[in-house]
């Protein structure tokens, strides 16, 4: 397994996200060894959703118009459709990811988590995947949309849906490996 001890990720969420894709994700990120902060546009718990039907809430670490790019590493971004597409529109959201994508930071997103960086304006010239109904706005956008349970495009991961958390989990922590900072690079 990948070390990612030295790695700080943020994750970005709000309620509706599907639970299945931040839990999963967040687990196999700490058994690595990375620190990870739930960031969102909202303080306390947020909601997730199985589907349709509420799941578990989860505690916010920070509000995102609170934290700095530069503090992370890397970056996931579940899916479900309520929260990416509340988060899309946030103008917080929209300049982290900017960011994010200029300093090279590698990303990991899944499901409709796409149209946050379709709203952001970083999907022209990407090969990247999401859930299916979303891939006319990738493909409106100049993104290269493609049906498959994972796509590795550069600094980018990205899987369609919870069936693909395997794939997508083994894809993301062997990316941000390739990212994680040496100890003394931390300082």
């Amino acid at each position: 397994m990948a070390d990612l001890s030295n790695l700080k990720v943020a994750v970005l969420a709000t309620d509706g996200f599907e639970e299945a894709e931040l839990t999963e994700p967040v687990k196999a990120l700490k058994e690595a060894g990375a620190k990870v902060e739930i960031l969102s546009t909202k303080s306390g718990q947020i909601q997730a959703f199985r589907h349709q039907d509420k799941g578990t809430t989860v505690s916010v670490d920070r509000l995102i118009n609170e934290a700095q790019p530069s503090e992370y590493d890397a970056v996931l971004l579940p899916g479900g459709a309520l929260n990416a597409d509340t988060l899309r529109m946030g103008p917080a959201v929209q300049s982290f990811l900017q960011q994010m994508q200029q300093a090279g930071k590698p990303f990991a997103f899944i499901c409709h988590a796409a149209w946050e960086l379709v709203s952001a304006n970083l999907v022209k010239g990407r090969t990247l995947t999401s859930y299916y109904t979303i891939q006319d706005d990738i493909r409106n956008a100049g993104g290269n949309w493609v049906d498959r349970e994972v796509v590795v495009d550069g600094n980018w991961v990205t899987s369609r849906q919870p069936d693909d958390i395997p794939a997508f989990n083994r894809e993301m922590l062997n990316l941000f490996a390739q990212f994680t900072p040496t100890a003394s690079a931390k300082g």
